[in-house]
């Protein structure tokens, strides 16, 4: 994990969005151990407070669970809901605006569609 001391997003945040893109990359499988407050705390030179409320933030989210005296969980369907709610993200952010500013243009869906496939094809996508 890095993490930007001079970015204007709060550590605790870093902390969380960097455990979620594990979750959702496979860096942690569903019903495994995350590290530890202490252990992320002790490794990455922070605060556990600052630990704990990142993590925190993904107990709320329901991505991790606590068992008492065990640790910190990845729940099972975890990666589902981080992958819908990108995907929904995804509409919201992108596919909206993308929409608006067609309109604007002029474009319509079938040659949307055409530039959609030109950027397929053209480098913009690599594997």
């Amino acid at each position: 994990m890095q993490f930007h001391f001079n970015e204007s997003t709060p550590l605790y945040q870093q902390i969380a969005s960097q455990l979620e893109e594990m979750i959702f990359t496979g860096g942690f499988d569903e019903g495994s151990q995350v590290p530890s407050t202490t252990q992320l705390s002790q490794q990455l030179h922070i605060n556990p407070a600052t630990v704990l409320k990142g993590m925190n933030i993904l107990v709320d989210a329901g991505l991790i669970e606590k068992h008492r005296g065990r640790g910190m969980f990845v729940r099972t369907g975890a990666r589902q809901k981080i992958m819908e709610e990108r995907k929904e993200s995804f509409y919201k952010d992108y596919v909206k605006t993308l929409l608006v500013e067609a309109h604007k243009l002029g474009i319509n869906k079938q040659h949307l569609v055409e530039l959609i496939e030109r950027g397929e094809h053209d480098g913009t996508i690599k594997d």
